[in-house]
């Protein structure tokens, strides 16, 4: 089994709702469908409304609330054009990890309160919701998009795929 890395940021607000030990599960989970048989290391982040309509603003454009957000050194976004297969998005050397901590996958931030109000209108928990955008940003981390009706079928089906891996929590 490849050696894969998961770094866990809750704001302290947050951190009672939701067990580190469950994100680094289900994140392993969404894992095993992106990046199968790769060592990568992956960040999630737990955050406000505030922090995540910051974060939209600065590298979206968008002064608004979002449910979540992937940052990716080799998937940048059709906003930011694309990657450069040898440099990052500033143009300087691509950030690498030592050779036993496997390849840096990105970062997943997720807006908690956005997530509990999704949750509330779908009629599911809001650890469902968190799992969802989770398996989600991991999935564009891994270069899978949903602009197109046929990326969104295949995005949608590697989503039921890793989600129905993720282990229930009371």
């Amino acid at each position: 089994m490849p050696r894969r890395r998961v770094e866990i940021d809750i704001a302290p607000a947050f951190r009672p709702e939701l067990p580190r030990a469950w994100l680094r599960s289900v994140s392993l989970r969404a894992l095993d469908v992106a990046a199968p048989g790769r060592a990568v290391a992956l960040s999630l982040a737990i955050v406000s409304d505030e922090t995540i309509r910051d974060l939209n603003g600065r590298y979206r454009g968008l002064d608004e609330v979002t449910d979540v957000l992937s940052f990716s050194p080799d998937h940048p976004g059709p906003w930011e054009g694309e990657p450069s297969p040898a440099r990052d998005t500033n143009g300087s050397e691509p950030f690498v990890l030592p050779p036993d901590q496997g390849v840096l996958l990105g970062e997943v931030v997720i807006a908690y309160p956005q997530a509990a109000r999704q949750a509330k209108a779908a009629g599911h928990s809001v650890r469902d919701e968190v799992a969802l955008l989770t398996v989600h940003g991991v999935l564009h981390l891994a270069g899978h998009d949903h602009a197109e009706p046929s990326q969104e079928a295949a995005m949608k089906a590697l989503e039921r795929q890793a989600l129905a891996r993720v282990p229930r929590v009371s």
